[in-house]
């Protein structure tokens, strides 16, 4: 009788955890379980994206609720997709918005040189002169949206940078760059406030801002 009781329960148990490892393996439970450490370790983290392009969805939602918006990138082309038309299309009006983008400008051998030497090794089409380009693009692209929307401000910066940050009052996505991946398919936190990962990502961001260049937003 021992016996099959043990069998019995062995086999719930290992029911059990095939059940939850299989759970597991979704986004959602993955992210409750994210959730639920992050509340007993105090880190903020909600939900981590192994690809940031997955990510945009939600983060154009939080965008449209953001009282204010900070964003940090290195080259800005996630400026100029559907997750940030909440922004340009004049649905919302955040009372502040900061960008901070590569310097195209700086001497060679800056961080910009040194980035596109590191997208070459996987994308052989790139050169550094191809992404100070298409960071001269960005700046543009926003020169226009800010002529028509009240609040935004812009700065350059040249300093070695690693991390995207796109934060509002409520939450943070940081960006993580590999040096095999554009940062659209390199893994992405979702942390909210407060929250250790949501001060890290304001404190960059913050550090950053003081040590940047102002760009002007008239038309040129």
């Amino acid at each position: 009788m021992n016996a099959f009781l043990l069998g019995i329960l062995s086999s719930l148990v290992t029911s059990a955890l095939l059940l939850a490892l299989s759970l597991l393996r979704a986004s959602r439970p993955l992210w409750w379980l994210t959730a639920a450490c992050s509340w007993f370790t105090g880190t903020g983290l909600r939900r981590v994206y192994r690809r940031q392009v997955s990510a945009e969805h939600t983060m154009s939602q939080d965008l449209a609720k953001a009282q204010w918006v900070k964003v940090m990138a290195g080259r800005g082309n996630i400026l100029t997709r559907e997750a940030f038309a909440p922004l340009w299309a004049g649905d919302v009006s955040p009372a502040s918005v900061q960008i901070l983008l590569p310097d195209p400008d700086t001497p060679h051998g800056s961080w910009l040189d040194r980035r596109s030497q590191d997208i070459a090794r996987f994308d052989p089409g790139f050169t550094s002169a191809l992404l100070r380009s298409q960071v001269r693009a960005n700046i543009d692209y926003l020169i226009r949206a800010a002529h028509a929307r009240p609040g935004i401000r812009m700065r350059s910066y040249d300093l070695p940078h690693t991390c995207r940050v796109i934060a509002t009052d409520k939450v943070a996505y940081l960006t993580f760059y590999s040096d095999d991946a554009h940062g659209r398919n390199s893994p992405c936190l979702y942390a909210r406030a407060p929250g250790l990962l949501y001060t890290i990502a304001l404190q960059q961001f913050d550090t950053a801002w003081a040590n940047s260049t102002e760009v002007s937003t008239t038309l040129r």
